[in-house]
């Protein structure tokens, strides 16, 4: 971060300094919410979390290097003393960025594929200055200001995730570091519990671009109609980008190998490029475009985004990590998290990579849809069951309607397939660990494995241990 004194700091949050805090201290390092990372001249700012009190670990914090605490009440360690550290980071971050003096920010959202585009995007600003992006997928109202914290004077890219639960969320997110370039993915049914109707996700979403100033540049997914009708609601220049002859940016004669990484001709109105990705699924191909649009408005020129698309590998783990293990079976780790349009993503990825193999899959229930969820989750278990899986297995509680669309999806495409068609085994067990062990035993050389499931399954544990437990 840009060095400030703790004086500063207090300003900046309405702080009090405490514990013998010295107000010319200088914190210099990086601001970290877990004491383990703390670093030489950080600052560590304290949460009361569920489980953990970060005030608990103050004290331990200091004597690690940090030159104080940022906290809510008073700690036996110097500190800068707020009503609320939640609010105080932002504050921080807010000011932090405002101090920027060369500083682009891009903001990415979407309900399904902001990780990865980010990621991309990332890549290409870095060709061209010094970029700084969340690992993972640091996006809510933690883990944005404390991205935005790691900027320097020399930064010349934040390339950020905005996510959002509620209403306002990403318009509050937008006012930590205003964006000059906004990216609009999609609008799916991720959190559609908390939202009440994908209309309710796209006024969410859509506060991304109403962020933006009047020189700035909405960049939106035109082959989704809730997205491309976000270009009537900002000042901004609008750019298209996906696989129709009405998008700007847009993908051109694709085609996928057998491991579903997609090739295609990169189309832009200043001419065209190959770009061939390494990247698993279908779906990537429109998080790569989503990069490319914004990659042009910063100017790169269109072989250099295609160049740069076609050599990159995930960066972010649990997301289409394809492995091989020694013995020709395919673990498939896309554990990180779920939503209905990311998993059936992610079986028609299964399809593509498993072609004339055994497939197998383990899932779970997803969580946060709402009083939809039943009915979502049942859908979800029939696409599984149709899948044309020779094993399914579901992991977790809540799996009933996940088990119950499963059957009835298996012996659906029983029934519409050729004489002889068989019924996938179908088994349910209490967790990740158990999935492997059920899972193991089924498998023998030149099978093909997806690991899916919301983040609290915490599935990629399944993914480690059927690669031997090292994961990757």
């Amino acid at each position: 971060m840009i060095p400030l004194p703790l004086a500063r700091i207090a300003e900046i949050t309405s702080g009090a300094l405490s514990g013998m805090a010295d107000p010319r201290a200088v914190v210099r390092g990086p601001v970290v919410i877990d004491s383990r990372a703390v670093e030489p001249g950080s600052l560590f700012v304290a949460f009361r979390g569920a489980r953990v009190d970060g005030h608990d670990y103050a004290a331990q914090a200091v004597r690690a290097g940090a030159v104080a605490v940022l906290a809510g009440r008073p700690v036996e360690a110097p500190a800068v003393i707020v009503p609320d550290t939640t609010a105080a980071l932002a504050e921080l971050a807010t000011a932090q960025a405002a101090s920027l003096p060369n500083a682009t920010v891009i903001g990415v959202t979407g309900s399904a594929g902001k990780t990865t585009t980010k990621d991309l995007l990332a890549r290409l600003t870095a060709r061209i200055g010094p970029t700084i992006a969340p690992a993972g997928n640091h996006n809510n109202e933690i883990g944005h200001p404390l991205t935005v914290l790691k900027a320097g004077l020399d930064t010349r890219y934040l390339v950020l995730e905005l996510s959002a639960r509620h209403i306002g969320n990403i318009a509050d997110l937008a006012r930590i570091a205003p964006p000059t370039i906004g990216v609009v993915l999609n609008v799916g049914t991720a959190h559609i519990g908390e939202f009440g109707g994908k209309e309710a996700i796209a006024k969410a979403k859509g506060e991304l671009v109403e962020a933006l100033p009047r020189t700035g540049v909405a960049v939106l997914n035109a082959d989704d109609p809730l997205v491309h009708a976000m270009a009537t609601r900002t000042d901004a220049r609008v750019t298209l980008f996906g696989r129709g002859e009405h998008a700007a940016i847009r993908a051109e004669d694709v085609v996928a190998d057998e491991r579903g990484r997609a090739s295609f001709t990169l189309r832009t109105p200043s001419g065209a490029a190959p770009a061939r990705l390494r990247l698993y699924g279908a779906h990537a191909v429109d998080n790569a475009l989503a990069a490319a649009a914004a990659g042009y408005e910063l100017g790169l020129p269109v072989a250099a985004i295609a160049e740069e698309l076609s050599a990159a590998e995930p960066r972010s783990r649990w997301r289409m990590e394809v492995t091989d293990r020694p013995d020709g079976v395919t673990i498939v780790n896309d554990a990180y998290n779920a939503n209905p349009d990311s998993m059936r993503a992610a079986f028609e990825t299964l399809a593509v990579l498993g072609r004339d193999r055994r497939r197998f899959a383990v899932i779970a229930a997803l969580r946060e849809l709402g009083e939809d969820s039943e009915a979502l989750n049942t859908e979800v278990g029939r696409l599984a069951g149709a899948g044309g899986l020779t094993g399914l297995i579901v992991a977790g509680p809540d799996a009933g309607p996940v088990l119950q669309g499963a059957h009835a999806g298996a012996e659906q495409a029983q029934r519409g397939g050729p004489p002889g068609t068989p019924l996938p085994r179908i088994v349910h067990v209490p967790d990740a660990q158990a999935a492997a062990g059920e899972l193991g035993p089924w498998l023998r050389p030149g099978d093909v494995v997806l690991v899916k499931g919301p983040r609290a399954m915490g599935l990629e544990r399944t993914a480690e241990l059927l690669l031997g437990g090292a994961g990757r």
